[in-house]
């Protein structure tokens, strides 16, 4: 059952992300969990992981009872707010796969992932989910000699492990600057393993997907603690012989997982619809997404109605894991994304800024991501996204799914799945420690501009990282 909200709370949706101001009216709320209740699997959490979950498992096994608790409404957290990237990336890097887990692991990640853009394409085709997704690829560029040193060392790598062109190429200056106008461009890379979307439209598309097959969704039902065999919520507990925690950046707020995963926020902009002048000499044809090599994460993407949607990392981490809405608009962030907006486009000088916002995102102690299952309890988990949840989120729910239901499959054995992150330190040395790295991502960058070549920030960047 559904309630339609009243304009001032459909409102305070709306400004959540460009994303939501864009989807269509009404905006509902779902009913929230009217009491204790039992079900097969509970699923904590209403966003990307947690409804691809349940999306699989209903679709393998109708019987089951499952139902969804999600604190505010399905998208209110990553899944409505980033950058709309459908990507092949995988937080873990395929070398450091194949050091922790073993030779092959992380050649077996890359095909997963990039089966993983297709199906995800697939299920928005079949469920009819008008998300304006646009299987454009990726553009990276070079734009300082070191950058271009860079993209070269990774075509080389690319080529070492076996990846041809047809999944990551080299661009020339002019090849690059063709597909993406931006100022300076000297190379790039390009993969068509990426599309763009409209992550609001595709996880509420999702969520009513999710509810034909037969799912139930408790909007606005807070867990405080989940456990074997049940979760306690606001409103009651649910029994269930398997519980997902599907919560990602918002994993603190659960009792006893206050170190397993650190929100850190990255924040957006959004320009107005943009004249066919600017695209026609800004590119992007495709809708590719595009980024650049620097150290600070940067990353946009053309949207539907010919918006330029920019965002980046730089937003510092927050004492005590906080997470509060004013944290999601950060005049100095934002107004730093604006001037990187510019200098790669000039152009959009004098174009109007529409939308600001942001939100958190998980990461986990060794910037591992992982998935997995613990039998004897039935707690099952995925997350430590790092920003790279959109389509990393869809190959979580078909690997649950199989665990869950004992299937010994190809994605059962993925080298993610299992794995056992390390709590984070308590404050104030998570503190001290996040917000270094930040700030060493942005030093890199500077310090690689002043002299020209890779400095030592680079390396100390690549260690806190897990590179």
């Amino acid at each position: 059952m559904e309630a339609t909200l009243s304009t001032p709370s459909g409102e305070k949706y709306r400004r959540l992300s460009l994303w939501w101001d864009g989807i269509p009216d009404p905006i509902t709320v779902r009913s929230p969990l009217p009491g204790h209740t039992e079900v097969d699997v509970a699923i904590v959490g209403g966003g990307f992981t947690g409804l691809w979950t349940a999306y699989y498992l209903a679709a393998a096994d109708p019987s089951l009872r499952i139902a969804v608790l999600e604190r505010d409404v399905v998208g209110f957290g990553a899944s409505g707010r980033n950058g709309g990237w459908c990507s092949a990336l995988f937080a873990v890097s395929e070398s450091r796969l194949d050091k922790v887990v073993g030779p092959g692991a992380g050649s077996a990640m890359r095909r997963a992932m990039v089966d993983t853009v297709s199906e995800v394409g697939a299920v928005v085709g079949a469920e009819n989910i008008e998300c304006g997704f646009a299987h454009g690829g990726t553009v990276v560029l070079a734009r300082t000699g070191v950058q271009l040193e860079r993209t070269r060392g990774e075509i080389e790598a690319a080529r070492a492990a076996g990846i041809g062109e047809e999944d990551l190429r080299f661009l020339s200056a002019a090849e690059a600057t063709a597909m993406a106008g931006a100022t300076d461009v000297l190379g790039g890379t390009y993969t068509p393993h990426c599309a763009a979307v409209d992550p609001a439209r595709l996880v509420r598309g999702l969520a009513e997907a999710v509810e034909r097959r037969g799912v139930t969704i408790y909007e606005q039902t807070e867990a405080r603690q989940i456990g074997a065999g049940a979760v306690e919520t606001v409103h009651g507990t649910v029994r269930a012989s398997t519980v997902v925690r599907a919560t990602e950046g918002y994993t603190r707020t659960l009792e006893g997982e206050e170190r397993t995963l650190v929100p850190v926020y990255s924040l957006m902009i959004a320009t107005e619809p943009l004249p066919d002048a600017f695209w026609a000499e800004a590119g992007l044809a495709g809708r590719e997404t595009f980024a650049d090599h620097r150290h600070l994460v940067i990353y946009g993407q053309r949207t539907e109605d010919g918006r330029m949607a920019f965002g980046g990392r730089g937003a510092p981490y927050h004492f005590g894991s906080a997470i509060r809405p004013e944290f999601e608009r950060d005049p100095d962030v934002h107004e730093a994304l604006r001037t990187t907006l510019v200098e790669l486009f000039p152009a959009l000088a004098d174009a109007r800024v529409t939308h600001r916002w942001g939100g958190p995102l998980g990461i986990p102690r060794d910037w591992f991501t992982s998935v997995g299952l613990d039998r004897p309890t039935g707690l099952a988990w995925a997350g430590g996204y790092v920003g790279d949840g959109v389509s990393t989120t869809n190959l979580a729910g078909r690997t649950l799914r199989d665990l869950i239901l004992e299937r010994d499959t190809e994605l059962t054995s993925l080298p993610w799945v299992g794995h056992r992150s390390k709590k984070w330190e308590p404050e104030p040395l998570r503190f001290l420690g996040i917000n270094a790295g930040l700030r060493l991502a942005g030093s890199a960058d500077r310090a690689e501009e002043r002299a020209g070549r890779a400095t030592w920030h680079a390396r100390a960047l690549s260690r806190v990282v897990g590179g």
